[in-house]
């Protein structure tokens, strides 16, 4: 009896934890039965249906599902919607018939169709739905592929969100955004599990031409985690921290502030945001349904093995060394550190950039002869270098512009125009090498000068929005219907564009009011919106009833005229402003940590962000985005991100 008691103990405590731990999902997501239907689609199409078939469904009401298509195995994109295609036209004709007012005489195919909408569905109901026939490619071999490769990592990202106050629940997240793929790459240049974009990326990793974190698991989990953490401290509840991980936090906050902080079926409903799409709707059931799947797996997946997590050495470079150099000490191939090391940009491997000074090499412990530090400090000294090399050509990624390119290695876009010969500044292609002027040094952030007011002359007319081949336009377009928050790195979100797309963890409200005023924001003048409106500042001045020499203040609300540009010409202009100066912000800098300081008597918002804290004031504003500036009183909690330089060099 007594030997038998310590495994009954066991059994009862793993219970009880499971318990508990199911508990807290029910508590921080919470799964009103008004979205179950949505659940239980994103349930099937995860577990029941494979990329070789999809369903043609309602995409408003999930639960009506028309039907499901077989496809042929590996069917590319243009055959996944031809064949959809042709069956879609086949219900649009059955529900114009029944929207006509026909319900005698129908036929079996027309009966099965109207038997799926409820008995009271009016002509009108029908008619609308002919337009919101969506086909949804099944994903259920991917998952499963993305419960296995989720062991290899599951360990690190459970410690790390417990570390940093994340429930540990949203480690299913990774199968929604790229089932656990560490190669995903998705259309607007999201890269890694967690599907970073290079805007994003860069606030909480480093992202250049050297070292993308974003494509290292370990890495990018740590920086996932501060990005959650970072919305839900902004948006106050777990929905909608994970909706504004697609959607960006200034819509999040739109629709709480339309419908309510935790009005989560009313904003999945009815909130009608310009770029609150499919994906955006139906992000956070999906993620309810990744969830329920990951929490019993053999349930929906029986025999699903996780693959185990790897042993793995750490080393914190004290030089730069040359990868063959570091492949020979350590007696192992360059392929071998670069599967490891998948932070590592193609410039290392092609020798011409170090690994970086204070860059973690990790390789699997039983790849070794000896204890890695000891194979490290005994490579030459000959083979320790002091200054990374010198750049002679950047090979275009995805998600470059010309502008980037040029501010990061400190020089002009004319001077690369040039150098290349190039016909046109706003198009170079991915893989294309641009040729450099000169060595350059680290790029310089951008200035933190106070910024509480706005003052004259007016700037220079901001540049206009660069594109290369194959890049995601400005205009807000809904994202393919093929596409879905499913476990591709290209069915993730919706086709957002590149500006919305830059901004995501920006809660700052850049749109147009509907009285046509706009709040002001660090870094803006009315030189800016005058310039962006195509007007001369003084109009500005005379609607608003400014003097000539009376600055703008943040936190004011302007009126605008806009007479020559609509408003979404003037946002669009406006945000690329405000991702050009965060963008390059964020080359230099990594937001590592968030600290929290109660005000004093006496003391300044705008002498503790610049001067203690180093911190931009419009940084400072993202992190605080609810507080009246004029109603600061000591005591005052104010949230400041920490801050660190980066160097590749």
């Amino acid at each position: 009896m007594t030997s038998k008691f310590p495994k009954i103990l066991v059994a009862a405590l793993i219970l009880c934890i499971s318990g508990l731990a199911f508990g807290q999902s029910e508590s921080l997501f919470p799964r009103p039965a008004a979205l179950e239907r949505d659940v239980n689609f994103w349930v099937a199409i995860f577990s029941k249906y494979s990329t070789n078939e999809g369903v043609l469904h309602d995409n408003r009401n999930m639960a009506i599902v028309y039907e499901t298509v077989p496809l042929p195995k590996n069917a590319s994109r243009r055959t996944r919607q031809r064949t959809s295609g042709n069956r879609r036209k086949h219900y649009q004709a059955i529900l114009r018939t029944l929207a006509d007012g026909k319900r005698d005489n129908l036929s079996a195919e027309e009966q099965r169709v109207l038997d799926l909408w409820p008995d009271d569905v009016t002509n009108k109901e029908l008619a609308a739905a002919q337009g919101r026939i969506r086909f949804q490619l099944g994903l259920s071999d991917r998952f499963r592929e993305g419960l296995q490769r989720a062991g290899r990592w599951r360990d690190h990202v459970n410690a790390e969100f417990t570390r940093l106050g994340v429930p540990t629940a949203i480690a299913a997240l990774p199968h929604v955004e790229s089932s656990y793929n560490p190669d995903a790459r998705s259309h607007v240049g999201a890269s890694g599990i967690w599907q970073f974009t290079r805007s994003t990326g860069r606030r909480f990793m480093q992202v250049d031409h050297v070292l993308d974190e974003r494509n290292d698991p370990f890495l990018a989990t740590t920086a996932a985690g501060k990005l959650l953490a970072y919305n839900y401290s902004i948006t106050g509840n777990w929905p909608m921290a994970i909706t504004a991980y697609n959607h960006g936090l200034s819509g999040a906050r739109r629709a709480m502030r339309r419908h309510g902080d935790t009005a989560y079926v009313d904003i999945l409903r009815n909130y009608n945001g310009r770029t609150f799409g499919f994906a955006s709707r139906n992000f956070y059931v999906a993620f309810l349904a990744a969830m329920q799947i990951d929490q019993d797996p053999q349930k929906y997946f029986p025999g699903v093995v996780p693959e185990k997590p790897t042993d793995y050495s750490n080393f914190q470079l004290t030089s730069f060394v040359a990868a063959d150099e570091l492949a020979s000490a350590l007696k192992v191939s360059e392929r071998d550190i670069a599967r490891h090391n998948p932070a590592l940009q193609a410039t290392v491997w092609q020798g011409s950039k170090y690994l970086p000074k204070n860059y973690a090499v990790r390789l699997p412990t039983n790849m070794l002869g000896a204890p890695l530090p000891d194979l490290i400090a005994g490579m030459p000294e000959d083979a320790l270098y002091a200054k990374q090399l010198p750049d002679l050509f950047h090979t275009v990624a995805r998600g470059d512009t010309l502008s980037e390119i040029a501010d990061t290695y400190e020089t002009r876009v004319s001077t690369l125009v040039a150098l290349n010969a190039l016909g046109s500044r706003h198009r170079i292609r991915i893989g294309q090498q641009i040729r450099l002027p000169a060595a350059g040094p680290a790029p310089i952030a951008v200035a933190s000068a106070p910024v509480a007011t706005a003052t004259e002359p007016p700037p220079p007319p901001p540049p206009p929005v660069e594109v290369i081949a194959d890049a995601p336009a400005i205009a807000v377009i809904e994202m393919p219907e093929e596409e879905s928050p499913g476990a591709l790195a290209d069915q993730v979100s919706d086709f957002i564009g590149g500006l919305q797309a830059a901004l995501l963890s920006d809660p700052s409200d850049y749109s147009v009011g509907d009285d046509l005023t706009i709040e002001v924001h660090p870094l803006e003048t009315l030189g800016h919106y005058a310039d962006w409106l195509g007007l001369k500042t003084q109009r500005l001045r005379d609607i608003n009833g400014l003097a000539f020499r009376a600055p703008v203040v943040v936190g004011q609300r302007i009126k605008l005229d806009f007479g020559i540009v609509n408003t979404e010409s003037f946002e669009n202009l406006r945000a690329n402003f405000h991702r050009q100066q965060q963008d390059t912000f964020f080359r230099n800098h990594t937001i590592t940590g968030v600290t929290e300081h109660v005000v004093r008597r006496g003391e300044s918002i705008w002498i503790l962000s610049l001067r203690k804290y180093d911190v931009p004031v419009w940084l400072f504003r993202q992190y605080n985005p609810e507080l009246d500036l004029d109603s600061v009183q000591p005591g005052t909690r104010l949230n400041f991100p920490i801050l660190v330089r980066n160097s590749s060099d």
